[in-house]
């Protein structure tokens, strides 16, 4: 009790009152503030791979923290208390286990690993391993991707294509998919999508892993190597263009090897997820013509335990009539396109993202897809 006359506040403490009154205040609203913050991680790749750039744009896209103006005042138009972040990984196949397991929140992958990691159906490759004199012979067989809690995933979205790449150093003699034999090939590193479908490329090239001296690195690692002349290719699916390869481009001549309508053919017949594409000319510097490739779509996929109501939201925000996280964003996230948010894949939607497609007439009756 403050001191003083009887009925009265004693004026030297009021000034003390005053701000223990504001400071309890202020305590109670950051604790409310605190109680209503959400996080939820992204998934993505290398640092210098699309993914890690196009989950950055998602995550500023969907985050809306407390305190933040609203959107119709210049604010945040994402998911009220929401705190966002993109977080480096291998890539795909990685991310399909954390999130299976519930150790991300959410993560991007390729159409075809979330549906081999949902399904336990990945087509088996021949491995292979250093004998004592350092060659590569073949080992025993293996599923491309190993099932990981994939019963527990679900989409939010189909965003982009990913379209092989091929690169080579414009003055090399590989001209074709099959002159890699006996080459120095990085084929991306383990828990990549990059390298599923790269051991699903050789195949259809009818050549393997045995048959190359292959190299197992990260994207800027795999860049490096290519510039100084360590390695003879590398493989990478990416939405173009990819920056480590754009870079790359900037400081020596590269050319992309194509892959041919017949082989893509061959691809889909282990991988039908995969359909013709093209990379356009001038994509990458100096390299003017268009490249014959294939092509899989990138997905946005949560865990089966992500609350309804924050998928939703989620949803929403990414699909947001001003969308401008995304159209002054990385060129891949300019092709994300909410027309193409239900194609390129059959995993199985959150319900969240399917009450969202419901409501918008994109999803009909009761479907999850």
């Amino acid at each position: 009790m403050i001191k003083g006359a009887p009925g009265r506040i004693n004026r030297a403490a009021l000034p003390v009152a005053c701000a223990l009154l504001l400071a309890l205040l202020a305590f109670s609203e950051n604790s409310r503030a605190a109680d209503e913050l959400r996080y939820f991680r992204i998934g993505t790749g290398g640092f210098a791979g699309t993914y890690f750039a196009v989950g950055a744009a998602l995550a500023n896209l969907i985050s809306k923290p407390p305190g933040t103006r609203e959107c119709e005042h210049g604010g945040g138009c994402g998911v009220t208390g929401l705190v966002a972040v993109a977080q480096a990984t291998q890539g795909s196949v990685e991310n399909a286990a954390l999130v299976g397991s519930g150790g991300l929140e959410s993560g991007l992958m390729q159409a075809d690993v979330a549906h081999w990691s949902a399904n336990g159906d990945a087509p088996r490759y021949r491995g292979c391993t250093a004998n004592r004199a350092g060659n590569m012979v073949p080992a025993r067989t293996a599923p491309i991707v190993k099932p990981a809690d994939g019963k527990n995933l679900r989409a939010i979205a189909g965003l982009f294509p990913e379209t092989i790449h091929v690169a080579v150093r414009a003055e090399s003699t590989i001209r074709a998919l099959k002159d890699l034999r006996g080459k120095r090939v990085a084929l991306g590193e383990a828990g990549s999508g990059t390298l599923a479908d790269a051991r699903l490329l050789l195949e259809a090239a009818g050549l393997s892993e045995c048959d190359l001296h292959p190299q197992y690195r990260g994207l800027s690692q795999s860049a490096e190597a290519l510039s100084h002349g360590e390695i003879d290719a590398l493989i990478l699916v990416a939405g173009y263009p990819a920056p480590a390869l754009a870079d790359l481009a900037a400081i020596i001549k590269l050319r992309l090897l194509p892959v041919p309508p017949a082989m893509v053919a061959a691809l889909r017949r282990k991988d039908a997820f995969l359909t013709a594409a093209a990379i356009p000319g001038a994509i990458y510097s100096g390299i003017d013509a268009a490249t014959p490739s294939a092509a899989v779509t990138a997905v946005w996929v949560t865990g089966a335990q992500q609350p309804e109501d924050l998928v939703q939201a989620i949803t929403a925000a990414l699909w947001q009539e001003d969308s401008t996280g995304l159209s002054g964003g990385p060129p891949p996230a300019r092709r994300i396109k909410r027309e193409r948010a239900l194609v390129g894949f059959d995993l199985a939607l959150h319900p969240g993202a399917a009450r969202f497609y419901r409501e918008a007439g994109l999803l009909k009756g009761g479907a999850s897809r």
